[in-house]
């Protein structure tokens, strides 16, 4: 059977999320959560390593790169392609970051709906923060373009933890930072690894299966998954949590 989207093999989504009230942070990932930019990311994959004649010049398919690539932190891919020349596996990754950059620089689109939460979470005076395994220079690049630099209170790097994800550790680091409980914090993630890494983290995770395969998502055991943030799914447990918080507020699904 596929799973969809709307699919939930947990608890109902309007109440899964309501034990978090009062909420303190929201927490992001970027790439696919923020934007959509793994079109961009695949693009600069498939140059470059048809540049190096990787897969025997046959260039690669976006099914290789959801399984290889997609939530991944550099330092693990380095191995992928240059398992006998870290030196070189380093420089492969950084010039295919300089290509991302240009190629998604002005393109870039922020995922149905993120304004409309943006909204809500700014109305409530949640803390918020980016966590991502992408490099400073492309996270910054994706908030920026979204016009998100005044809107995170802190950016986490997975390259500045002691693990990346799918470790918890930059998840941690953000409740650190942010000085909230995990208790009363929520994660939206859309690949496997990121996913992994807020549950590692013993937070609630909302998915986010826009690129990913559900079925795939939902083997990293998230609260529940949606298609973007104009999914009803979710606009039904924020509500749920204004209704526990006592809030009085209301939200516009």
């Amino acid at each position: 059977m596929t799973t969809s989207a709307g699919d939930n093999s947990k608890e109902s989504s309007s109440s899964s999320l309501a034990r978090l009230a009062p909420l303190q942070a929201v927490l992001f990932d970027i790439d696919g959560t923020l934007c959509d930019s793994d079109p961009f990311h695949y693009l600069a994959f498939r140059e470059m390593l048809l540049e190096i004649g990787y897969n025997g010049g046959v260039p690669v398919d976006e099914e290789w790169f959801v399984k290889t690539i997609s939530g991944k932190h550099n330092e693990d891919l380095v191995s992928v392609f240059y398992p006998n020349d870290h030196e070189q596996g380093v420089k492969f990754l950084n010039d295919k970051e300089a290509l991302f950059r240009r190629l998604a620089k002005e393109q870039l689109k922020p995922l149905n709906g993120l304004y409309k939460l943006k909204k809500w979470i700014e109305d409530r005076g949640l803390k918020r923060a980016a966590v991502t395994n992408a490099p400073r220079a492309n996270a910054e690049l994706c908030i920026n373009q979204l016009d998100l630099a005044d809107f995170f209170d802190a950016l986490i790097l997975g390259s500045e933890c002691k693990h990346a994800k799918p470790y918890p550790d930059p998840y941690l680091k953000a409740l650190e930072v942010l000085n909230v409980s995990k208790d009363h914090t929520f994660v939206f993630e859309d690949s496997v690894s990121g996913i992994k890494a807020g549950v590692a983290a013993e937070m609630s995770v909302v998915g986010l299966a826009n690129r990913n395969p559900p079925q795939l998502l939902m083997e990293a055991n998230p609260t529940f998954l949606i298609k973007d943030y104009e999914d009803p799914k979710l606009w039904a447990a924020l509500e749920e949590i204004d209704k526990m918080s006592g809030t009085g507020k209301k939200t516009i699904a």
